[in-house]
Parts: C-alpha cells; structure tokens; sequence
C-alpha cells in the first residue's frame, strides 16, 4: 500500500508499506528518520516514543497504515514543534493565561503546532527545544538510546503542565524505560526545563 502523512512538517509519501509494518519501521527504514529507537518492539520501552496527532505514541506498536493522512513528530523535528508551539502562545502554559483549561490541549489544537520544515530533515544544525536543553544541561543524557522517547513524552508533560510535581513526572515518564542514569538526572532535566518555561511565560 501507499501512505501519505506528514512528518515533522513534511509531506511524506511511502509506497510498497507491508500490512503489517510498524510505523516505527517506516520512520528508520524508509525515511532515513532514526531518533525513535527500536528496543522491545513490545510497547514496553518507550524508545521509540513519536506524537501522532500530538499524542505521544510508541510507533512500535502503530501500524504505517494508521498514520495516513496524519501528522507524526519525531525527537528530529521536536524542536521545531516546540518553536511553533510557543508562538502560537501555548508554551505548556495551562493555568497562567494558556488557554487549555484542566483537560489540557485538544488534538485539534496540537495538529495545529506541526512542526515546519528546517534546513535539515535530521533536526541537525537547529536551535534546540527547551526539553532538550535541559538534557544536557542536567546530564540526563548517558548512552542517549532511551533519551528521544525521553525528550517527546517530557515535551508532551510540559506542554499540559507547566509546573509538574515529581509525582507527575514520574507518572508521566513512568513507560520510559532507561538503563544507565538512575533517573534522577532524568527528573532534573524535567525540572529545570519547567523553571526555564515559567520564567519565560
């Protein structure tokens, strides 16, 4: 089959998709996109955490099928979709002037932030996002291969909660998997990234 959906702003079209390939499959192998990582194939990792419509979905388990006539953001183009979040005035910012109430951004309105096209399909050579930031500010990044589910399903959490407690991080990251940092360096990086956004509000 073909499938036609946008990906980080772009327009993509995928011919000669098996029934049962996974979007994440699609996203590495055919569009030479490989942030999301493929780990346990099961849902179980979170590595190959993407935004489906502005829900943070594990593209192991989204058959490419599913993705048509959607709009998908890779850990590539997180950057570039938190840039046009902002400027649209809805920096995770629920409760102080965002506008999104308690039940948080609609998908209507996420499909609106799509991330636009950059100089490079690969994110490279772009400003970075808050969130990402924060990683490396915070050393939240060790072997780095569980960091991009990290830094969408993060990017997701602060865009409905501007001041998350650590509960609410922890629950939030709770079906991200890491094996190197113990967490807390994780956690940090969350937590500066929300100080950062609220002093710009």
């Amino acid at each position: 089959m073909r499938v036609n959906f946008t990906v980080n702003g772009r327009q993509q079209e995928a011919d000669d998709v098996w029934e049962g390939e996974s979007l994440l499959y699609m996203l590495r192998e055919r569009l030479g996109l490989p942030g999301s990582k493929n780990a346990c194939e099961q849902g179980e990792c979170g590595s190959c955490t993407v935004r489906l419509d502005g829900v943070p979905v594990c593209s192991c388990l989204v058959a490419a099928g599913q993705v048509e006539g959607r709009d998908v953001v890779t850990v590539e183009g997180l950057a570039d979709f938190a840039k046009q979040r902002e400027q649209h005035g809805h920096g995770g910012a629920c409760g102080t002037g965002g506008g999104c109430g308690s039940k948080g951004v609609s998908t209507d309105e996420a499909k609106k932030w799509a991330a636009k096209p950059a100089d490079s399909q690969t994110g490279e050579g772009i400003e970075l996002s808050n969130i990402q930031q924060a990683f490396i500010d915070a050393g939240a990044v060790q072997c780095g291969f569980c960091t991009p589910g990290l830094l969408v399903q993060a990017d997701e959490l602060l865009e409905r909660n501007a001041d998350p407690s650590d509960q609410d991080i922890r629950e939030a990251l709770s079906g991200n998997l890491c094996r190197c940092t113990g967490y807390e360096k994780i956690l940090d990086a969350v937590r500066l990234a929300a100080a950062r956004q609220g002093e710009a509000v």
